[in-house]
């Protein structure tokens, strides 16, 4: 069988991938400056792999590599965001990237190499679970704050519009909108996380509970039953209490609980008061510097959209989803949200001023 000729668009493709393959080995080194023990170690090690990608690459162009060739805009902004922006947005962009490597149908790229993008992409999302976990509690109540700040007002002023009462009335209900809502999406934030954290703590076993550890009947073995309430089966647990009692091991009362970072009931009813406000703030925009009628009403559903459809994207692209879906979606919520009490408005008043 012949050997099949290696054409100019070879030669471009694998010029291209070299590039992708140094461009991106960059990107986890930067990200390896801003993190610590493991976690730089692991990226490191897959900056080293991305290394011996590009070595293939080299190998296949020989003395025909040519100029070098700038990577894509995607991983050249990808760098710029790893050396500058928080390391989880850049880790669940780089999971998605890993995840839509072209080597599975190159016939250039070695199996290897396959195996290694998409173990990547499963090391990276290890890697952007810790950092949505550190996050997850404030960055909960900030998405839902400044959505539900959006949505709402935006709601309130389109219906209040639309029942044809004159823009300083508009105005002023998009301020009292704003105002309430920031108050009251604070207070019970505060009252969700602190809740949530005192449910936590009161499964959590009492340390205390070791210093009477000496005084139990050896014979009935009562400590057993502290396994079997927490849920493990009987044989397991007087096991387990034979061996606490002859000090072979410590108590562990049940399986460690595994719980998402829930933050600081305070950080969460901050971050969600700032953030329903400045969301609050979008719609009310229009009225604020002198626009009335379909004006302020377009402008104000613009803003809101584009507010929404910046959401939607962080949302999914933290999530390892498709931005753009994500994006749609709120954007398609919160439309339909406030059309639907515009139309409201209208049954009830005559037209917007």
């Amino acid at each position: 069988m012949a050997e099949r000729v290696t054409t100019a668009r070879d030669l471009r493709r694998w010029r291209r991938y070299l590039a992708e393959e140094q461009a991106e080995a960059r990107v986890y080194r930067r990200l390896a400056r801003r993190r610590h023990g493991e976690d730089r170690r692991i990226l490191l090690e897959i900056a080293e792999a991305e290394g011996r990608h590009e070595t293939h690459w080299r190998a296949l162009l020989g003395d025909r590599v040519g100029r070098p060739v700038r990577a894509g805009l995607r991983t050249r902004m990808l760098g710029w965001l790893a050396s500058h922006v928080g390391s989880v947005f850049v880790l669940a962009l780089m999971q998605r990237a890993e995840q839509r490597s072209p080597y599975e149908t190159d016939e250039h790229a070695t199996e290897q190499m396959v195996a290694d993008e998409h173990i990547h992409a499963e090391v990276v999302r290890g890697l952007a679970v810790r950092g949505r976990q550190r996050i997850s509690g404030t960055f909960r109540a900030a998405v839902f704050g400044a959505n539900d700040g959006l949505v709402s007002n935006l709601a309130l002023v389109l219906g209040m519009g639309a029942t044809g009462v004159g823009p300083g009335v508009v105005l002023a209900a998009g301020v009292a909108g704003l105002l309430a809502g920031a108050l009251s999406m604070g207070a019970g934030e505060f009252v969700s996380v602190r809740s949530q954290r005192e449910l936590l703590a009161a499964s959590t076993p009492n340390p205390d509970t070791t210093r009477h550890l000496p005084g139990l009947d050896v014979d009935a073995n009562e400590l057993s039953l502290v396994y079997q309430a927490r849920g493990v089966p009987a044989a397991e647990a007087d096991q387990h209490a034979a061996e606490v009692l002859a000090g072979l091991r410590s108590l562990e009362v049940g399986e460690e609980a595994s719980h998402e970072e829930i933050g600081s009931a305070l950080g969460a009813a901050v971050s969600s008061f700032c953030f329903f406000a400045s969301g609050a703030l979008v719609p009310v925009l229009p009225w604020l510097i002198g626009a009335t009628g379909w004006v302020a009403v377009a402008w104000s559903a613009g803003l809101v959209g584009l507010a929404l459809l910046l959401t939607g994207s962080v949302v999914g692209l933290l999530s390892g989803v498709s931005p753009l879906k994500r994006a749609l979606r709120q954007l398609a919520i919160g439309w339909g949200a406030a059309a639907a009490t515009y139309l409201l408005g209208l049954a009830f008043g005559t037209s917007v001023a």
